[in-house]
């Protein structure tokens, strides 16, 4: 057999890249001689987060189309060709034996070259509402492996895997680390403990809703650990000197502040919700209005629409963010069936699930 080539695209922000390199790392694990190459945008995280995860990537010269009009937008008919050309270049020296494509801007160019050079594509589509790009290139595509039932309104029926999205493995184990993740954080075991989320920039409307209601916390007695997003830090660092309150940039180590958390508050990115499932803990997602067809909100509703998170919507939040959470805060109740019925949606081999797809599309006379 001939050693495997693998191309795999797609970036722009961390909910694409993670996915791509967790399908690259099973994909080393079962054909540890294969070789990979990453496509991204250049001046995109991409071309720092792959390196790091110690694969090789190329840039193409592309960007998203702007909802507003803009230079940018101008640019983008000739942008696109310049990197249908550079795609086809990297495909004819490369010569993969297939392509997977897990969303955003910078591998719609890169896919599209490979359907015309006849090689095997493979979509993973994170959110219960499709990308642009990854509706661009279903119909040529030969397996699209989603996280959302009835995605059929948006995909060939037929091509549809429910295979999940990729998770970190070391979420499987956090029930066993309930002690060590008490005493990373310092935290008092007889406390109930929140987790608030916004992302690794950071969410502001969330940070001024839990700023507001410090009082409250502290008079509830809970104490929360606080992830503010990089943008946001300086902002907010000084409530630490509150016994009630860690403050944190951005948390290294996941896996603990799960493990450590009792309530999380969240948005609703796709990676999030996935990887709040395989967790188990109960959930009030206040997804993030300003992302592309309010994506964030359809992944949180189809969560809350199976009584297994709370959802409540920024423009909501004056008026129902303390009712709902003194409600949840009391009601042990409540607490299980929300941890019961979003541990029920979970898919932790998700990954695993992905890379059978790909290997079904490996040419067998290899």
């Amino acid at each position: 057999m001939k050693k495997l080539k693998f191309i795999l695209s797609g970036g722009g922000t961390g909910g694409h890249i993670y996915p791509a390199i967790a399908i690259a790392d099973e994909l080393k694990k079962r054909h540890p001689e294969a070789e990979f190459l990453f496509v991204g945008a250049k001046d995109r995280m991409e071309m720092q987060k792959v390196p790091k995860a110690g694969y090789n990537i190329k840039g193409l010269w592309i960007s998203g189309l702007q909802r507003k009009l803009s230079l940018k937008n101008a640019l983008f008919p000739l942008k696109l060709i310049s990197s249908i050309l550079k795609a086809h270049q990297i495909l004819s020296e490369f010569k993969p034996h297939v392509v997977i494509g897990t969303g955003g801007f910078a591998s719609g160019p890169l896919l599209k070259a490979a359907n015309q050079q006849k090689i095997p594509t493979l979509l993973q589509e994170q959110n219960s509402y499709a990308g642009i790009t990854n509706k661009w290139l279903a119909s040529n595509a030969k397996s699209i492996c989603v996280a959302y039932e009835n995605m059929e309104n948006y995909f060939p029926k037929e091509k549809i895997r429910f295979t999940g999205n990729p998770v970190r493995q070391d979420l499987l184990e956090i029930n066993s680390k309930r002690e060590e993740a008490i005493n990373f954080f310092k935290l008092d075991k007889t406390k109930k403990t929140v987790l608030v989320l916004g992302g690794s920039l950071g969410a502001r409307k969330i940070n001024q809703h839990i700023e507001k209601h410090i009082p409250y916390f502290e008079d509830e007695n809970v104490q929360v650990i606080w992830q503010t997003g990089k943008l946001y830090f300086l902002d907010y660092k000084h409530y630490e000197a509150s016994p009630h309150f860690k403050i944190y940039e951005y948390l290294d180590h996941m896996a603990l502040a799960y493990a450590a958390a009792d309530i999380i508050i969240s948005r609703a990115g796709a990676g999030s919700v996935s990887e709040l499932c395989v967790v188990g803990k109960p959930v009030i997602f206040i997804p993030s209005p300003n992302v592309a067809e309010d994506h964030q909100t359809k992944n949180a509703q189809s969560i809350a629409n199976k009584n297994a998170a709370i959802l409540i919507k920024e423009t909501d939040l004056e008026q129902n963010f303390k009712k709902a959470f003194t409600k949840l805060l009391a009601s042990e109740e409540q607490q299980k069936m929300l941890s019961e019925n979003i541990r029920k949606i979970a898919k932790p081999h998700a990954t695993k699930a992905i890379v059978d797809e790909v290997e079904k599309l490996i040419n067998p006379t290899l």
